[in-house]
Parts: structure tokens; sequence; C-alpha cells
């Protein structure tokens, strides 16, 4: 029996970050990846659905990732198409071939593209070309995918989310971006700590700030991070030290000093708070006390990075008639 998801606009659509989905898409997109968590979880090949049996999906990958890779792979075979992993040695993406003819080649094999990527120019010139829709797996400048992993647990753990406070502790990065986007888009306050010269973008801020305005919520910006976890109902933070700013390391952890999210930190949020993270994580970043806690949702977290990929995918394939 099929349910309506509010999905019908994304039918070969690009997925490119949180806020070209409309508030009923991300709400949509986030059901479904419900329904196929409870329908794939324990799969059994004569019973689970198989729509995307002729699709494929040609993944790109700049960057390494452990959960982003896993989950495609894994998520597409579950829904009965192919993924194909592209590494930096297996297409220099815009080196030896340009961008344009990349996009142009793979669309004409591929049923998908997704790409994991530095350059966020870079995703939005392979979807300018491709003539199949393409998913953001990260950018220096969104990580959309990630931010629907992290909506879809705190909607598993708390039910309702408006009213909620959401704490952002650490770097103004990618997937600060798409979360404060997604956190306002679901009716909650955000409030955010990074040292000085780390704040988030300022275009995706006044975004963030804007959607706040049509949603009925809050967001507060400082650089001390109790002050940010006061009353909080969730603390996020990520790492220091993306790919690429290994140079930077010394300096980095050396900026991010009383960051670090300890027993001492969460005591400033609600007794009942939850804890993310994206993973990988790094010592520096959260104590074992608080990454390992009762109240820490990281690993279901990332399990829910495959549930939400293959809802994406499906949603861009117009198939979620079978759930």
């Amino acid at each position: 029996m099929s349910t309506s998801y509010s999905l019908e606009g994304m039918k070969g659509r690009h997925f490119l970050s949180i806020d070209e989905l409309s508030n009923p898409e991300l709400d949509g997109l986030i059901d479904l990846s419900r329904h196929l968590k409870k329908t794939y979880r324990s799969p059994s090949s004569a019973t689970t659905p198989k729509p995307l049996i002729d699709n494929s999906v040609a993944m790109i990958f700049q960057k390494r990732s452990t959960r982003t890779r896993v989950s495609t792979e894994t998520g597409m075979t579950l829904l009965g198409g192919h993924a194909l992993f592209l590494g930096p040695t297996d297409i220099q993406l815009g080196v030896n071939e340009s961008m344009r003819d990349t996009a142009s080649v793979l669309s004409r094999f591929n049923t998908h593209i997704l790409a994991r990527v530095f350059d966020h120019e870079d995703v939005l010139e392979l979807s300018n070309h491709s003539k199949v829709p393409v998913i953001n797996a990260l950018s220096e400048l969104h990580h959309p995918l990630q931010t629907l992993a992290d909506l879809m647990v705190l909607r598993e753990h708390f039910g309702e989310l408006r009213g909620k406070t959401l704490a952002w502790v650490g770097d103004g990065n990618n997937v600060l971006h798409d979360l404060m986007l997604g956190a306002v888009k679901s009716g909650m306050d955000v409030r955010i700590a990074t040292p000085q010269g780390y704040e988030p973008d300022p275009g995706v801020m006044s975004k963030t700030k804007a959607l706040a305005i049509e949603n009925s919520c809050e967001v507060f910006e400082t650089t001390n991070a109790a002050e940010a976890v006061k009353g909080s109902d969730v603390v996020v933070t990520d790492t220091w030290v993306s790919m690429g700013q290994e140079e930077e390391y010394k300096k980095r952890v050396a900026d991010f000093d009383g960051y670090c999210v300890d027993t001492k930190l969460m005591a400033n949020a609600n007794q009942s708070a939850v804890f993310l993270h994206c993973l990988p994580r790094h010592q520096e970043e959260v104590h074992d006390d608080v990454f390992y806690s009762d109240n820490s949702l990281v690993f279901q977290e990332a399990e829910n990075r495959m549930w939400t990929v293959m809802a994406v995918m499906l949603a861009q394939a117009g198939e979620t008639d079978d759930f």
C-alpha cells in the first residue's frame, strides 16, 4: 500500500543543499527513510521491493568516506540497483576531462550521480550539465545527506522537533550549514558557538535566519561553548580539522581550546539532552564519557545515512509508490 510523502516534485531533481527542499519535502524524506528502515532492516529478497532494479548510481569521491560509500552502495543494492565507486585514481574530476564532459558521459551510463568533492562549484557544474539527478554527498559548503540522517535520528528519539533547541559547538563548517538550515525548517531553535574566525558562511547564515523567521524559531550566535549549550536538547560537534586542513592541525586545536564536549559542558544542557557527531570522531573533540554515553546517538545517526540516501534516490527516481 503506497503512502504520500509529498515528494512528487523531487522526481528528476538535484539534491544539493537542505534549503532547496520545501518543509513538506524535508518531512517526507524523513518519513520515507523511517519506513525504509522498518522495511529493509531485516531484509528478505523474496518479499522486499526492488524499485530501482534498472537504476545505477555513479559515486564520485574526491574525498574518502566510510559512511557515504558503504551506505550508498548497500542502499542501492537493497533497492535492486547498482552502485559504481569512482575514486580519485579512477576519475580526475575536471583534470583529464572537463566537468561538463564528465557529467555528460556519466549521465548516459547512470540514472543518478553522487559526488563527494572539495569545491562546491564542482558539484554545481556537474548538476548544470548532467541529464540525471545529482546528489551532493559533501562539498566545502554543504552536506545535506548528513542533515537528513541527523534530523531522522532526532525524530526517532524525540518525536516532534518543533520547540526543541539544538546547540552546535565547533567549526562553522559544511555540516553546520545544512544542519542549521534543516533544524530551523523543523521548527528548532539553534544556538551556535564557534571560535572567532571560524563562523559559518555569511550567505548560509543569512538564509538560516530568514528561514528561522518563517518557521517562528530563533538563531543565537556566540563564541562561548557553555553559553550555546545552555538549555539545549541536542548538542552537536564535528571534526575541527577537515580533510585538506591537516597542515592547520596545531593551530586549529589551539583555537578550539574550551570547545571539547565533556560532561562539564553537557551539564549546561537539559538533563535529557542527546549528543550527535557525524564521525569520524577525534579525542580532542569529545570525551569518551559523552561519546559512549546512553545519551549519545552517534551510531544510530551513522546508520541513518543509509536509509536517508535510499530515500533521496527513490524520490529522484519517482519510485516511492511501493512504500
